[in-house]
């Protein structure tokens, strides 16, 4: 089925109505449906992997096919959301967490291997450092190559661990450990470190792309750098396999959770506050003509205003 996301002005919420609230450590997100299905049914249904039903036009059509994660912006746009809900529900006090970053030496691409390169390294390293939580997000490199970033997380001030132990417990290659310090929203910021790739790079890989979709950065990790480097937003996405799975986590990383109450209760929940983020999108079910529109609200409570 077509679906069609359009950007539009912001609307203003009635406070009488109902929105959803997911609460994510000490950030909010709402959304606001001006048509809720009250059903809670989707406009299709599945009838295999490859066709389904239109359950207003009782069509039956063929699934696209993708070959890379890149072809399905709204699939991952939703896998990096994931990302930070988990981010930000978990991680509540930055002094707790350690960054990790693993990289092999060789132009290592098996996806199975990296797999047990990357339980072999977290069994060593909740050994040394007890059991500590952890989110894990693979990463594939122009060359092919992948590497893994990792959020540790512990009950207590992160311990300081040298770099140097961390690629001793790895050895496979350059690893980099970094404390977290100064960010509002980790989520954020460690996502949008994902899929975007430098200039040169794309190029090497003959990976397609617009000029609207190069960006400028002037610092990286708040450091100021001596000439601008230039990144393609997106453009690490056609590496991931289809079915791959991005992101990994230890048993003790808890979803973030959501309720549906009164949009005046929710002002009153994040004290009023005017919203860090919002947008309004008008959808549109090309199969049904079916129009809707929908707003979300992101409140950062780690933000004075």
């Amino acid at each position: 089925m077509s679906v069609k996301f359009e950007r539009i002005k912001n609307i203003n919420i009635p406070p009488s109505s109902l929105v959803s609230l997911k609460t994510m450590g000490k950030q909010y997100e709402v959304c606001y449906v001006k048509y809720m299905n009250t059903n809670n049914k989707f406009p299709i249904k599945w009838l295999d992997d490859n066709k389904y039903l239109n359950l207003y036009t009782l069509e039956v059509k063929e699934r696209k096919k993708i070959k890379n994660r890149s072809e399905s912006k709204q699939a991952i746009s939703k896998t990096l959301k994931k990302i930070r809900d988990y981010i930000n529900t978990n991680v509540v006090d930055i002094k707790k967490c350690k960054w990790v970053t693993l990289t092999y030496k060789e132009n290592m691409t098996d996806t199975k291997q990296l797999y047990l390169d990357n339980d072999k390294f977290i069994k060593r390293f909740r050994y040394k450092y007890g059991q500590v939580e952890y989110i894990m997000v693979c990463e594939p490199q122009g060359r092919g190559a992948w590497h893994s970033h990792i959020i540790f997380i512990f009950n207590k001030k992160a311990p300081y661990i040298p770099n140097k132990e961390i690629e001793e417990m790895w050895g496979h290659g350059f690893t980099k450990t970094k404390k977290i310090e100064n960010i509002t929203n980790l989520g954020l910021y460690f996502t949008s470190h994902l899929g975007d790739m430098e200039l040169e790079e794309a190029k090497e890989n003959n990976i397609e792309f617009y000029d609207s979709d190069i960006k400028e950065v002037l610092e990286i990790d708040g450091k100021p750098l001596e000439k601008p480097k230039y990144f393609v937003k997106g453009a690490r996405l056609s590496l991931y396999p289809p079915k791959f799975n991005i992101i990994r986590k230890s048993r003790g990383i808890r979803p973030p959770t959501k309720e549906y109450l009164m949009y005046s209760k929710v002002k009153e929940k994040v004290d009023f506050r005017p919203p860090t983020y919002s947008k309004t999108l008008k959808i549109t079910y090309n199969d049904t003509k079916f129009d809707n529109i929908i707003k979300y609200e992101y409140y950062n409570m780690n933000r004075k205003y």
